[in-house]
């Protein structure tokens, strides 16, 4: 599983423009089943996606495709980390690594 911490690089209203864009591409990958849950960091100065069931190379691909990536508004940090507790709701992600 992966956080992906989004930090702006541009001010808010550069990051604005693009906004319509970057909601029709975590549209994509929520329906695709890699997003699970995301959001805007409080301050405003990012936000942070919860995926998982790609690879390291692929989230990085993807992060790539961002429309805020692309216009040049963010930087991107991937933490990946083994889910092996979740609540009920998360269970279909949970991992169990090889002792």
């Amino acid at each position: 599983m992966f956080v992906m911490e989004l930090t702006y690089t541009a001010p808010v209203e550069s990051v604005e423009e693009q906004m319509d864009a970057h909601i029709a591409w975590l549209d994509g990958y929520y329906a695709a089943g890699v997003f699970l849950a995301s959001g805007r960091k409080v301050p405003r100065d990012g936000g942070v996606i919860l995926a998982g069931g790609v690879s390291r190379a692929e989230i990085e691909r993807i992060a790539s495709e961002d429309p805020f990536s692309v216009a040049g508004v963010c930087d991107y940090t991937i933490t990946e980390f083994i889910a092996t507790k979740t609540s009920a709701d998360l269970s279909t992600v949970r991992e169990n690594p090889a002792a």
